[in-house]
């Protein structure tokens, strides 16, 4: 049985330009035909399907009206929020400003995973992250770092990174310690140059209001009124891990966050991520995060690739 549906919406322009290129997404994930027409958009198909994919052009329609970003990731991610009944969940809340760029771009949580991950960073002092590359989680917690800088409410942003392809052994190469570690936090800096600018992020660096340190040089410090994001915590080993918490003092939020199918510790090692998540999830004051493939927000080859690559993991789970 199949079924067709014209919807109204006001912004029927801009959801059918470039060659209706969303709709053609949302013809391919809800498997049902979209077609614009001068009224509004037909939808026809499996009537169940239909219902979703009606419910997907709203919402669409829904944030093109509030000027927020939309494009075929989106669109994507709107679609399989629809097909799992979480669409409206989605779209109830509004998903406030988190800060915005020299050039204008305003940063906000894109899924409902980077939501609840913002939602932790805001409220706890510490948060403990791992999701899958692209997920947004460096991003985002170094994007609450700049916040808590601009909103006064920590006086310096410490970033830190296990340097493992090194070994930790930093004294041998050349140059001053940022030179030294500057190919292991290339990402971070590239986080704080969009959500500073180059000005501003140069002038806090020479202030020492932002601080880079490979992790191996945290051991002994007590760090105050700081914002302090480990990234790349999935190559840092238990003790390593235990020695990086244990360096907050007063007034400081701790962010870490990693990726634990990107481990580069020698086998044997159980990593400091992991172990974190498992013991310290019910401490009061910490929450433990875990973003999916549905929260990545890059090319959407990047979901595909990681999904075809945990597929074959699981494979070999049931095999082995």
């Amino acid at each position: 049985m199949s079924e067709e549906n014209i919807i109204s919406v006001d912004h029927l322009y801009e959801i059918s330009s470039n060659n209706c290129a969303w709709l053609k997404v949302v013809s391919e994930e809800m498997d049902c035909e979209t077609v614009a027409l001068d009224q509004g958009v037909s939808v026809s198909g499996n009537p169940e399907k239909v219902q979703k994919a009606l419910a997907v052009i709203e919402a669409m329609d829904r944030i093109i009206g509030k000027k927020e970003q939309l494009d075929v990731l989106s669109v994507r991610y709107l679609c399989s929020l629809s097909k799992e009944n979480r669409l409206s969940e989605f779209m109830e809340d509004e998903d406030p400003i988190i800060l915005t760029t020299p050039s204008g771009r305003s940063v906000r949580a894109k899924t409902l995973g980077q939501r609840v991950y913002v939602d932790a960073l805001s409220k706890n002092e510490v948060v403990i992250c791992k999701g899958p590359a692209g997920s947004g989680k460096t991003f985002l917690g170094v994007a609450m770092a700049v916040l808590a800088l601009r909103e006064r409410s920590v006086s310096r942003i410490i970033l830190t990174r296990p340097a493992v392809e090194a070994g930790e052994k930093l004294g041998y190469l050349p140059g001053d310690i940022e030179e030294k570690v500057d190919p292991y936090m290339r990402p971070i800096y590239d986080a704080l140059l969009e959500l500073m600018g180059r000005e501003a992020f140069e002038r806090h660096l020479e202030r020492g209001i932002i601080e880079v340190s490979p992790l191996a040089y945290m051991r002994g410090r007590n760090l105050d009124d700081s914002f302090i994001l480990l990234d790349e915590a999935q190559n840092t080993t238990i003790e390593q891990m235990m020695m990086f918490l244990t360096r907050m003092g007063m007034n400081s939020r701790v962010c870490v966050c990693g990726d634990t199918t990107q481990i580069d510790l020698p086998p044997g090692y159980r990593n400091g991520l992991d172990d974190a998540m498992s013991i310290l999830c019910d401490v009061s004051g910490i929450a433990t995060i875990s973003l999916q493939e549905t929260d990545i927000v890059r090319n959407p080859l990047v979901q595909k690739i990681i999904m075809a690559y945990n597929a074959r993991e699981r494979r070999r789970g049931i095999n082995a």
